[in-house]
């Protein structure tokens, strides 16, 4: 019988190994996720992954365990295997796919990561706009075991997954709550002979219906639709509801080309809501994947996509990849042009927004006082900017409309600017879909756009993600204003940018010399490295990341140092 180095044991979801001394200086290179200040003992998350490396790990080092434990270690460990091997079967295209009860037969590749969900439990799949992630949710809710089911979107988009469930899969009921929280009729139906098979409701109404869903409903599947909603985790009321649902389903699906919204760090936050632990705590994350402690910077994004991608935590096909099945889409073309811009308009900006500064870059303001300051300076240099080259934005998309029959998809951010673009391109007939419109509101612009009655549909940043239809009358896309997060542009891009577009799409990236835009480049240089890489780590030409200073702190600087220039121009004048 083999000499015992070290004891595993089990306790509070962590395994725990006491190892000798020379023993445990090997572990500790082999578990690099592990702080190497642990001395005698190393504490690990109980994941399928560990289970599998710690019964590798004991081969060569003999750990005493008790039943319990080693049967647990076992049950974990095999769960990988079987996991592995439906990953593996995925991307290797290795066996066709199990065929689905659908009205409209599902695709392959669909089919495929439908099957690797029921298998795992769990995936998050990012497939490119348009490839159909949607039918590929459905293909895990029409089998019986994944039901009752309950499906998280966005506003605009609950009445889309209504007909879409509908259209693929007509044989279940579903439910749309009206109200924030469940009302006594619908609990009855919750219930009832005829309950839903699926309830789709928003984000927001999901802190109020989550025990209801969880204790009442009995939710067996989540699907979490543009997963990137909960990159903040369970701090808002909506990530500790989603949370609640998660743990209480089998299984857990996250849809999103998009999952990371600025840097890497949100894909822990996002995966822990599909298989908590998969890449261990906070600080093993910090210590294997990023710059340091609390940096949410990913040191190598490849390296993390590639581990997502061979773990089968993250699925992602784009258009090229299932060319036999969609016709390839010719790649976006992506076109920066600088405009002017009214300098007066931003100095006076930065001339208001100087004392906030000053709170920003104080050392005695406390975290609230540079917060709020932080948040003031944002919307006041951004909304300036905004405003500043509004004129030169609303003639660049006069330009586009006067010399063809173009019809152009215009994305900004703040309501002053709307108002400027509303009366610089009023010939055209804009229509508006952003937040401050009811659902109505917005069905009714897209339909005057689609049918050509407005030329001109101007979208909010963060609106819209999801909506389909605007590819077969667009393909022009203007940014007026731009988003701190490479994401959002991805996704807007995306309205149009999706199978049953014949055309290249063009996308216009209108930006100023001053204000806020400089920064928000640069910015948007590195967050965009981070996403490719986890997104798509076999693609080439990702940028390296290299480090910047925090994006208000810069504000706050450039504002300071103009207002002194100022300043001075004035004492010598």
């Amino acid at each position: 019988m083999p000499r015992m180095v070290g004891t595993l044991s089990f306790g509070r979801g962590r395994f725990i190994l006491e190892l000798e001394p020379h023993v445990m200086m090997r572990a500790k290179r082999i578990f690099s996720q592990v702080s190497k200040r642990q001395q005698g003992r190393l504490s690990l998350s109980a994941t399928p992954a560990v289970a599998r490396d710690i019964e590798w790990f004991a081969e060569r080092y003999p750990l005493a365990m008790d039943s319990e434990d080693a049967a647990r270690l076992d049950h974990l460990a095999r769960k990988h295997e079987v996991a592995m091997a439906a990953v593996q079967s995925v991307l290797e295209r290795s066996c066709e796919p199990p065929t689905f009860d659908l009205a409209i037969p599902a695709r392959a590749y669909q089919r495929a990561a439908a099957d690797l969900v029921l298998k795992t439990g769990r995936l998050l799949v990012g497939d490119d706009v348009g490839l159909g992630k949607t039918a590929t949710a459905i293909c895990v809710l029409s089998e019986q075991r994944a039901r009752p089911a309950v499906v998280v979107t966005l506003t605009h988009l609950t009445g889309q997954w209504r007909a879409e469930i509908a259209r693929f899969a007509p044989q279940l009921h579903v439910l749309v709550p009206k109200k924030g929280t469940p009302q006594p009729r619908d609990l009855e139906a919750l219930t009832g002979l005829i309950r839903p098979d699926v309830v789709v409701l928003n984000y927001h109404k999901l802190a109020g219906w989550a025990d209801a869903l969880v204790k009442v409903f009995g939710a067996r599947c989540v699907v979490f639709d543009e997963v990137q909603e909960l990159r903040t985790g369970t701090a808002s009321s909506k990530g500790a509801a989603a949370e609640l649902i998660a743990n209480k389903c089998e299984f857990r699906v996250g849809l999103s080309a998009t999952p990371v919204f600025n840097y890497g760090g949100e894909i822990r936050t996002i995966l822990q809501y599909l298989e908590p632990g998969c890449l261990g705590t906070v600080e093993e994350f910090s210590t294997e994947w990023c710059s340091g402690w609390g940096d949410e910077k990913i040191k190598e994004p490849k390296a993390l996509g590639s581990h997502l991608r061979e773990r089968g935590l993250l699925l992602r096909r784009t258009s090229a990849d299932v060319v036999d099945e969609v016709p390839e889409l010719a790649k976006p073309i992506r076109i920066p042009h600088l405009v002017d811009s009214d300098t007066e308009t931003i100095e006076r900006a930065q001339s208001s927004a100087a004392e906030f500064a000053r709170i920003v870059l104080a050392a005695t303001a406390t975290g609230i006082e540079r917060m709020q300051a932080s948040s003031e300076i944002d919307w006041r240099l951004r909304q300036a900017t905004g405003i500043a080259k509004a004129p030169y934005v609303a003639a660049f998309v006069r330009m586009l409309l006067e010399e063809s029959e173009e019809r152009v998809l215009l994305f900004g951010w703040h309501k002053a600017v709307y108002a400027l673009w509303r009366d610089a391109l009023k010939q055209f007939l804009p229509v508006f879909f952003t937040g401050d419109e009811t659902a109505a509101e917005k069905d009714h612009a897209k339909r005057e756009f689609l049918e050509g009655k407005s030329r001109v549909l101007v979208m909010s940043l963060r609106a819209g993600a999801g909506l389909d239809g605007l590819q077969e009358k667009c393909r022009c896309v203007v940014f007026g204003e731009l988003d701190w997060s490479p994401g959002v542009h991805e996704q807007c891009i995306g309205r149009v940018h999706r199978p049953g577009q014949p055309d290249a799409v063009r996308a216009f990236f209108l930006h100023s010399d001053s204000g806020s835009d400089p920064l928000i480049v640069e910015v948007l240089g590195i967050k965009r490295a981070q996403a490719e890489g986890i997104r798509d780590p076999l693609a080439s030409g990702v940028e390296e990341v290299v480090d910047t200073t925090e994006r208000i702190r810069r504000l706050a600087e450039s504002c300071l140092r103009r207002a002194a220039s100022r300043e001075q121009q004035e004492l010598s004048a």
